[in-house]
């Protein structure tokens, strides 16, 4: 039943695609009515009403962002967006993981996280994944049997981190390709990236790339090199050159925070070609992490307000990993959202959290979910009813410290192995300054939907 709806729901958005690239911007109103006919879900509804506000409106950032799509992206690039994005890991996708999740009595993710290698051209300051066997990766017929288990559960979307995945290149191209009517994005450093790749991804359509950087050449090189900034401008260039969707992955920590959120420097990646921008906030991971970077709660502040502020008037989605956990009922990891495998096979709930009871080369992809640490996840989640404290690790460390003991999960990291209480040690202070912070921007953020219900509900 659902194959059959999702060829109809394909060949519909194949054929609006076909009418509004006759005049974009124009047309859209139309293909918007022929997704309303496709969604199921009130929450998709609402959203899809919001967007039929914003396509009439030219002076909004959304709608430019829009423009943008049309005049810069592939016709590949905006058709898979359209069908592998949009239908088959919303529209489609999303009801098969609910009753999924009802039939296995466990999380099902949106999207798998998973590290194709552990090797590195580069050796970054601070890495949550240098704890990692530089020498582990995972078969290609292991990759391609993750996805074909996904997709039997709804999940179409396929995200890559490392080490460097771009290390592998070759088979991930050959996973996108037969694996068409899904939606890959990968984690990089981009200094693997050249024209006949750039060239290949834009014929594609499915596979883009989130690009590591940490602002100008000063910061960028600071944490990754002397020379890496230079080979990500270019690399920016090879992909906007074919129309590849592509965006910024930015760790913001002590010495760079007002650097990564000024309008000059988002202004900048826009017109290098940035669709989209992803904040992280340095995670202290592995015995050896430098704390130092960790940001102050009034950086974090800073970021919750600039983000949302830069949000609203660029041509450009952003999004905060930990500020937007508003929009998302606090922590998406063990599986409530994602996932993440790493590239020995060790299956985590999260990309900073390296503990697991189950590899993946044994398992599942649905015995891994119902492992006891992910059951764990789904049994505490929320871990704070404030979803401005999201993370266990960051924000409530006495959550992951209870869930690690619990489920009897091993440390994941062979290089250096880290108990809980070691790493709850280094946040637990960190915890302690944010909560009064949070909880000040929590009750603004309450007060103002309240009121907000108020006018709504007089009008």
């Amino acid at each position: 039943m659902a194959s059959v709806k999702q060829l109809v729901s394909t060949a519909v958005m194949n054929e609006g695609l076909k009418y509004i690239e006759k005049n974009p911007m124009e047309n859209m109103p139309k293909l918007l009515d022929w997704a309303e006919k496709l969604i199921t879900r009130e929450n998709h509804k609402r959203y899809l009403q919001k967007f039929k506000g914003i396509v009439v409106d030219p002076d909004n950032n959304w709608y430019k962002l829009m423009e943008r799509y049309f005049d810069e992206l592939s016709p590949a690039s905006r058709r898979k967006f359209l069908v592998n994005y949009m239908v088959n890991s919303g529209i489609i996708g999303i009801p098969i993981q609910d009753k999924a999740k009802a039939k296995y009595n466990c999380n099902v993710p949106w999207a798998v996280l998973i590290d194709p290698t552990s090797a590195c051209n580069l050796k970054c300051t601070g890495c949550w994944a240098a704890e990692y066997d530089k020498t582990d990766s995972l078969s290609y017929e292991l990759l391609d049997r993750v996805i074909r288990e996904g997709k039997e559960i709804g999940i179409y979307m396929y995200i890559f981190s490392g080490g460097e995945p771009l290390v592998r290149k070759n088979d991930l191209i050959k996973l996108a390709e037969e694996h068409s009517d899904c939606s890959f994005l990968s984690f990089t450093n981009a200094t693997l990236v050249d024209e006949e790749f750039a060239k290949k991804l834009g014929e594609l359509g499915n596979f883009g790339l989130a690009i590591s950087v940490e602002g100008y050449e000063e910061d960028t090189d600071m944490r990754r090199g002397n020379g890496t900034y230079n080979k990500v401008m270019e690399a920016m260039d090879l992909l906007k050159k074919e129309g590849v969707i592509f965006g910024f992955s930015t760790c913001y920590h002590r010495y760079n925070t007002d650097a990564v959120a000024k309008e000059d420097y988002i202004d900048f990646l826009i017109d290098k070609g940035c669709m989209f921008g992803w904040y992280f906030t340095y995670m202290p991971i592995g015995k050896d992490a430098v704390t130092d970077l960790i940001a102050t709660p009034e950086q974090r502040e800073y970021m919750y307000h600039q983000v949302r502020d830069l949000r609203s008037k660029k041509p450009i989605f952003l999004l905060d990993f930990w500020n937007d956990g508003e929009y998302v009922s606090g922590c998406i990891a063990g599986g409530r959202r994602y996932l993440h495998i790493n590239a020995n096979g060790d299956v985590e709930p999260c990309a900073f959290v390296h503990y697991s009871n189950v590899n993946i080369k044994d398992v599942s992809l649905i015995e891994a979910l119902q492992s006891p640490l992910f059951m764990q996840y789904k049994e505490h989640q929320p871990f704070n009813d404030n979803h401005l404290r999201p993370c266990p690790v960051l924000d409530n460390p006495e959550k992951i410290k209870e869930m690690v003991d619990v489920s009897g999960a091993y440390s994941t990291q062979p290089i250096d192995r880290e108990d809980v209480e070691d790493l709850t040690a280094k946040t637990e202070p960190v915890a302690e300054n944010w909560a009064p912070v949070a909880d000040d921007l929590w009750d603004k953020h309450l007060e103002k939907k309240a009121k907000k219900k108020v006018e709504t509900a007089s009008k």
